[in-house]
């Protein structure tokens, strides 16, 4: 295996401290397929350097990524649980404003942590409180209070339960209400940016009013959802070729030349390690050239059924 890498970092503006954030995290999504468990792929990740870990309440996976932390710790991986970047995001059934702080005091306590780096609001949809159900069902979804739920963020926030708060899945019309009335903009907007889903406009707002973006669905996964318009790419498997490096590793380094942040999913210690060795070369000018002509389409539809008509503002 290759010599661990340090992963660059960017600042937080809007958060406490200023906080920093490792460029490259790893996501923990489920998949039906995996055979490494949760807590042994955070722990692996950990001994190869990563530092930045992505979950959710919607994800169930919040207990095994605080037990890796933990374990990690009595291992004498990390000196500290500060070494670390943990992310979170609540679910709709929580998108009330009396219900945020009680919600990620949960979340906290289901990973074992005092606070988190990051919480962030997963959809901006709310629904009736209750279980997570996925899909969400349209009967199910009451208005959503933009303006009352971030303020229980900021709360939260104020109270030291998290050193940042920020957005999942906010259009460029979303991003643009809730700066409108935020006392503590959003420090991260995490949406789906692939090869396949470039994204070009959000990300220059997101720039201009200097939020980070973090990509997720950055390889464009989900064999369940038919051809993958990235990993089967016959461009991309060219410029692999040409770099004599993994269609994955050209996915991450462009992610990282835009200047963006991103969440990898990937439980296989060999591709774990692979994604990681993404920092010390460059794609060329000609390679772009070729980037731009990749097919755009949106992989992660919504997470309604039926699906939502403006849930992404026609952007």
């Amino acid at each position: 295996m290759a010599a661990t890498p340090t992963v660059p970092e960017v600042v937080l503006p809007s958060s406490t401290g200023q906080r920093k954030m490792p460029v490259m995290g790893l996501g923990t999504a489920p998949e039906a397929t995996c055979k490494v468990t949760t807590k042994d792929a955070v722990l692996e990740a950990i001994k190869q350097g990563y530092r930045h870990f992505d979950a959710a309440a919607a994800y169930g996976v919040e207990k095994s990524v605080g037990e890796a932390i933990a374990e990690a710790l009595k291992l004498g991986l990390i000196s500290s649980r500060d070494e670390l970047f943990v992310t979170s995001k609540l679910w709709v059934t929580d998108n009330h404003p009396e219900l945020i702080v009680p919600a990620l005091q949960k979340s906290l306590r289901t990973l074992q942590l005092e606070n988190l780096d990051l919480i962030l609001i997963h959809w901006p949809i709310t629904t009736k409180p209750g279980e997570v159900k996925y899909p969400i069902e349209v009967s199910e979804i009451v208005e959503f209070d933009m303006k009352g739920v971030w303020t229980s963020l900021e709360e939260c926030q104020k109270l030291g339960l998290t050193k940042a708060i920020g957005a999942s899945n906010f259009s460029i019309k979303k991003l643009e209400k809730l700066l409108s009335f935020a006392t503590i903009p959003p420090a991260v907007n995490q949406v789906e940016v692939n090869l396949g889903w470039q994204q070009e406009k959000l990300r220059a707002f997101c720039k201009e009013k200097g939020i980070v973006v973090t990509a997720f669905s950055p390889l464009r996964k989900g064999a369940s959802r038919g051809a993958n318009l990235v990993m089967d790419n016959d461009i991309l498997k060219e410029l692999a070729d040409a770099h004599g490096k993994t269609i994955a590793q050209i996915c991450l380094r462009w992610l990282y030349e835009q200047g963006l942040t991103f969440v990898v999913k990937s439980y296989d210690k060999e591709r774990m390690n692979q994604n990681l060795q993404i920092f010390d070369w460059s794609l060329t000018e000609d390679d772009y050239k070729k980037i731009s002509e990749i097919h755009q389409e949106r992989l992660i539809k919504g997470p309604t059924k039926p699906l939502l008509d403006d849930l992404w503002d026609e952007e």
